[in-house]
């Protein structure tokens, strides 16, 4: 039997092999997975503890669409946003369980050796590709939102009414600044673990926003006020500010996609498994459903607090419509503040999947290598800086990148593999554990045909409408 290999030196070695199955799959296909034995794992021995792992998946799954999510909720209506909500949720649970079980099967967690212990060569590509293809859309999205928001930030703290000509103004140089000053230190960092401290800062940013949000709901009455030369526009309908339990609409269809993608966390799965402490399953699937759980609260009142200040007059940033309300307000500015720090710091999170995506495909067996580890980051986050600077429309390119990558990672793929890893002999296909499978993966080829849909309804109507991402 193959000696375990160690990690205790500080250096990572991915246990991988290019074709056949290596010794150490061939011993964990021999053995049931009853739970009696605690899975042995080939790839690396972890030691992140049990709430580091839960920062950093919980700051994995946070994203921008937080904003939106009121503006969801008004076109859905409270209930149907709820159950949505936790429909989605106890689905990426169980996503985040076919992960996990494929992974005990053969050893390795690593989301590119599923695909190529399932499908070959071909299922180690595509599952790289996909995983870089969404995560490069992510990290673009954060980045936009600091182009765009800080200069507003920095106006406002110098206390001026219009943007100047100077170069601290200017979105451009100031994502360059952020990038190399803050996200490149934590991207070189060596083990994805160390990052635990940071998305908990950042986690406790987002917690100050939902604070600023329960606030302000009791501050704001509704039908809006006007401030200053900033005049809120009048809806005549008496209904206005009178909650809505169910509601459809025209944009209540885009509401769905939206809230599909706010769980999207599964190509951090099983890099955060990697570096756990005493990993089990049980354990990792523990940090899955404590994340999701703590993610599910974060939304939902967010969400409805947000509705219940603006109700009809919620926009899709529900920053926007607070700015609407007083363009001066200190607390917001302190929340917009928060916001960007928040996405900063989920950037190297989210930039780790990518690199190992990246070295799984080019350079499978090789052992930790500083040059390596860093070249890949800069090169990531150069080209990613490059997309943010001179594509003055980047929602239409990864508009279709979330609409397809997005759930291939959420459902299609882990049902696929689960059913191809997990063996005949322990669970038949005509087991009830393959046929949800199944199903699972064919729901993500429904989300995929609906949200691209939409998007081509959108190019055809002429109407650009961003479906949130992740």
């Amino acid at each position: 039997m193959m000696e375990l290999q160690k990690a205790s030196n500080g250096i990572f070695h991915d246990a991988a092999v290019e074709g056949g199955i290596p010794p150490e799959e061939e011993k964990f296909l021999q053995h049931k997975d009853d739970g009696s034995k605690r899975p042995e794992f080939t790839d690396f021995e972890g030691k992140t503890s049990f709430g580091m792992s839960v920062f950093n998946l919980s700051n994995a799954i946070m994203g921008s669409g937080i904003l939106g999510l009121s503006y969801a909720m008004s076109n859905t209506g409270i209930v149907l946003f709820l159950i949505l909500l936790t429909c989605i949720a106890c689905l990426s649970c169980y996503s985040i369980h076919l992960l996990l079980r494929s992974a005990g099967v053969i050893g390795i967690r690593a989301y590119e050796q599923l695909g190529l212990r399932a499908f070959g060569q071909p299922g180690k590509i595509l599952a790289a590709i996909v995983i870089t293809l969404h995560n490069i859309g992510a990290m673009s999205s954060y980045l936009f939102i600091v182009k765009y928001e800080l200069p507003l930030v920095i106006q406002a703290f110098l206390g001026l009414t219009s943007a100047s000509e100077d170069w601290f103004m200017n979105g451009n140089y100031l994502i360059i600044i952020v990038t190399i000053c803050i996200i490149l230190p934590l991207a070189t960092m060596k083990h994805l673990g160390y990052l635990g401290y940071t998305s908990g800062f950042s986690l406790s940013c987002m917690v100050f926003f939902l604070s600023a949000v329960i606030y302000k709901k009791f501050n704001i009455s509704c039908p809006l006020e006007t401030y200053g030369n900033h005049s809120v526009s009048t809806v005549t309908s008496d209904d206005t500010c009178t909650p809505k339990y169910f509601t459809v609409n025209q944009e209540t269809a885009y509401t769905i996609p939206i809230l599909a993608f706010a769980f999207v966390c599964h190509p951090e799965v099983l890099p955060i498994y990697t570096e756990l402490r005493n990993p089990t399953k049980r354990r990792m699937q523990n940090i899955g459903n404590v994340s999701i759980l703590g993610m599910f609260t974060m939304y939902f009142f967010t969400a409805i607090f947000g509705y219940l200040t603006f109700f009809g007059y919620t926009e899709a940033e529900l920053l926007h419509t607070y700015s609407k309300v007083n363009p001066l307000d200190k607390l917001i500015l302190c929340v917009r503040l928060a916001v960007l720090v928040a996405v900063t710091l989920t950037v190297p999170v989210v930039l780790f999947p990518i690199r190992r995506a990246l070295l799984q495909l080019l350079f499978p067996g090789k052992s930790f290598h500083w040059v390596r580890h860093i070249a890949i980051a800069v090169c990531l986050l150069f080209a990613v800086n490059l997309l943010v600077i001179f594509v003055p429309n980047i929602r239409d390119i990864f508009g279709i990148s979330g609409a397809t990558t997005a759930p291939t990672l959420i459902f299609i793929l882990p049902g696929l593999f689960y059913i191809r890893i997990v063996p005949k002999t322990q669970e038949p296909m005509s087991s009830r554990p393959k046929i949800q499978a199944a199903c699972f993966s064919a729901l993500g080829f429904i989300f995929m045909i609906m949200s691209l849909t939409f998007i081509g309804i959108d190019w055809m109507s002429g109407e650009m409408r961003s479906l949130g991402g992740h």
